[in-house]
């Protein structure tokens, strides 16, 4: 069945063909990007990313690689939040050929693992999961799933009226005395020593250093909006929000200083990213997993986040990872 697919490895001379396919994708979003992938330093991982073509064509992507100390284990992605086949809207006999190529160029390789994490459906301009039946199909595993919250951009400007009680009334009485104001901002350093003090409570470390974020904000600017909240002139919150594609606003890492969490700046922020989100036509805000990350079973929920989410008209969609062991003779 997979006989005209024929897998590429990529290769710099194919970046600008890259580039331009993505715009072209149902469901690319800017960790599909090698401009975002060039944050990372050279020889941090062993990229193997894929391009496959149907008689000459390119018809799919795949971005990818293999983790230090982990030969054999292909994921996708390596160094992003998200990877997969990355394709228009394709019809499912073609995704099952593109699955099947993967596969055999896989064994061809001797790869032990295929990890493949795709964006959740929400990031598809079009609701299609051909891929994602087709990896089942082909006997794909689950590895993981987590559960993402997301609010949908559904209900126009009357959205507050969707929060719960706690929420709406906070945000007014914000808005009403003027406690709080939001600036869209480039003082990434001072965003960082907040996400550090915020990250340390919680005996955790950004997944970025500073210098990591500021590499990003020159590779991909168009993709990075920051939005500080404060309290007079004190900077006492902010949102590094990622604008993945033109779906989804994603807030990558909302943070405060907890000293001034009384007065709820996070509430105005949520308020603020939904009602910017709103008016530029995105059609949902993702605020990211909402895992107990000090379980040692990695999908035990965060019950006390899950439910701070949903005092914003949040709900949950998966983020699921899918697995093949191939057999060896």
């Amino acid at each position: 069945m997979n006989a005209c697919i024929e897998v590429q490895r990529y290769t710099d001379k194919d970046r600008a063909e890259w580039e331009s396919f993505l715009q072209r994708c149902n469901n690319a979003t800017m960790f599909h990007r090698q401009a975002f992938l060039d944050y990372h330093a050279p020889d941090k991982f062993e990229f193997h990313h894929l391009l496959f073509r149907d008689r000459g064509k390119l018809v799919a992507v795949m971005p990818g690689g293999f983790f230090p100390g982990r030969p054999g284990q292909y994921w996708s992605p390596v160094g992003a939040s998200y990877g997969g086949f990355v394709a228009p809207d394709l019809p499912f006999e073609t995704c099952l050929r593109i699955v099947d190529a993967f596969l055999d160029y896989a064994r061809q390789q001797q790869w032990t693992d295929a990890f493949i994490i795709p964006p959740p459906i929400i990031y598809a301009r079009e609701l299609n999961q051909h891929f994602e039946y087709a990896m089942l199909y082909r006997r794909f595993g689950f590895e993981l799933h987590y559960i993402s919250h997301v609010v949908p951009l559904t209900r126009g400007p009357n959205f507050l009226d969707y929060f719960d009680k706690t929420a709406r009334k906070s945000i007014r009485k914000i808005l009403r005395h003027g406690l709080l104001r939001v600036e869209e901002s480039d003082d990434y350093a001072t965003f960082y020593d907040i996400l550090v003090e915020n990250k340390a409570r919680h005996g955790a470390r950004p997944t970025h250093t500073l210098d990591e974020l500021e590499r990003l904000r020159r590779l991909v600017p168009e993709h990075l909006r920051l939005l500080m909240v404060y309290a007079d002139s004190t900077p006492v919150a902010g949102s590094l929000l990622f604008l993945t594609n033109a779906n989804v606003v994603l807030c990558f890492y909302n943070m405060l200083r907890y000293q001034y969490e009384h007065l709820r700046p996070i509430y105005l922020l949520m308020y603020e990213i939904i009602r910017r989100a709103y008016a530029e036509g995105y059609r949902w805000v993702d605020i990211g997993v909402s895992q107990d990350t000090k379980s040692p079973d990695p999908m035990t929920p965060s019950l006390s986040l899950i439910a701070f989410k949903e005092r914003f008209d949040a709900r949950g969609v998966l983020r699921t990872t899918f697995h093949y062991r191939f057999l060896r003779s």
